[in-house]
């Protein structure tokens, strides 16, 4: 029996789609709910199964073409495949494994290109060994380490410097490749925001010291009491600006046509950095969250990013945003509005500063925040004040609790 393939259906913050990868050829055998080709939007990377067992039929839509939401992309055959089906032809960028040749998906393989890695030293854990894209993504990784979140500014390693490729190598050498769809959809926002806000960024300090002597005293025991949980820096600034946000709802509304919609809940959107791009996931009803779920929330987030398994709904949506650049050695900086939003959170790294504390010059962990904020809706004073209550709860962890 012929059955269609079609392309997810998009939310209606996604437009349309590029096919990325065909993880599958006509005529090669698929099994239930295997994988057979990826789907790249302007927010995360959709992957299409096989309905039944069988082969593709016919391929419509090529690697590159774009689609729309539910559009039929190729042709799937159930029950064809195997011996009764024609050879598969070899994928682009795979040609068929002689005896000791690596076998890889063509994403794997990219993928691989991409980051320099040499395929013969990744584990492939597909089936007869068969390296797959989340094989590569996790190579050189030690099992130990989770992925970086923005949780921890201040014991976060330095990034090593990117590998060169070797096609790069060499006098005044250029390559000239197009944009992923991601990209080009943050340089769209990005410009969106420069064109349609009014812009101002407030800055202030903030003594980490408080926090971080917290932090030293229960560290242990609070990763004993919530399951392993590690007690960060993002759980403390996500409470502080619920909390914000509950005294200045303008900085938590959002400007619809000649409409302010304020919103009597508290989306908190956490930056994370990936191979491909910023991604900004949503913490949902973060007033109703303890830190230790804020903690968990965000390390599971990050670590889905990384690996590309964010939804499209996990990425939609927020009232407010909290960036993390001190991860990476940003002392200073002026974080860019995400809209519909109207205002921004930056945090920077610690760094022992002498500080003016009753009287005496002392040695004190500071870190640089910063607000950028829509002027066409919130005031200076407002903006100001909000950042400075968020000080306040930082340096006296207290008032979180209490809602001082």
């Amino acid at each position: 029996m012929t059955i269609e393939i079609k392309a997810p259906t998009f939310p209606e913050s996604v437009q349309d789609g590029t096919i990325a990868t065909w993880h599958k050829q006509p005529g090669e055998a698929v099994s239930r709910d295997e994988l057979i080709v990826d789907i790249e939007t302007d927010k995360v990377v959709l992957e299409v199964v096989a309905p039944a067992d069988g082969a593709i039929a016919e391929i419509i839509k090529g690697e590159g073409e774009t689609i729309l939401s539910n559009e039929v992309i190729a042709k799937f055959e159930e029950g064809a495949g195997g011996s009764d089906a024609p050879a598969a032809a070899p994928a682009a960028d795979e040609a068929p494994a002689a005896a000791g040749d690596v076998i890889a998906s063509p994403s794997a393989r990219k993928l691989a290109q991409e980051k320099g890695i040499d395929l013969a030293s990744v584990v492939g854990t597909g089936k007869d060994g068969r390296i797959n894209k989340e094989d590569v993504a996790n190579a050189g990784t030690a099992p130990a380490a989770a992925p970086a979140a923005p949780a921890a500014p201040a014991a976060a390693a330095a990034p090593s410097a990117p590998a060169i490729p070797s096609e790069l190598v060499g006098e005044r050498v250029e390559k000239r490749v197009p944009m992923t769809r991601m990209r080009k959809r943050i340089a769209e926002r990005l410009m969106e925001t420069s064109q349609g806000t009014a812009m101002l960024t407030t800055f202030n300090e903030v003594d980490m010291g408080p926090v971080m002597e917290l932090r030293k005293k229960y560290k242990d025991l609070f990763e004993k009491s919530h399951n392993g949980t590690r007690l960060g820096f993002m759980g403390f600034f996500v409470k502080a600006a619920v909390e914000a946000l509950r005294r200045f709802p303008a900085v938590n509304a959002s400007i619809d046509g000649d409409d302010i919609v304020y919103h009597g809940y508290q989306d908190i959107s956490v930056a994370v950095s990936t191979d491909k791009g910023l991604v900004v996931p949503v913490l949902r009803n973060a007033e109703n969250m303890s830190l230790a779920t804020v903690e968990n929330t965000i390390k599971d987030l990050a670590v889905r990013a990384q690996s590309g398994k964010l939804t499209i709904e996990e990425m939609t949506g927020g009232t407010f945003s909290i960036t993390n650049g001190g991860g990476f050695g940003s002392l200073m900086s002026t974080p860019i509005i995400n809209p519909p939003q109207t205002a921004i959170l930056g945090m920077h790294a610690i760094k022992d500063r002498p500080m003016a504390v009753n009287g005496e010059v002392v040695i004190r962990p500071m870190m640089y925040l910063a607000l950028s904020y829509d002027h066409r809706l919130i005031d200076g004073k407002d903006a100001v004040q909000f950042l400075v209550a968020i000080k306040d709860m930082i340096e006296d962890p207290a008032r979180i609790l209490l809602e001082m």
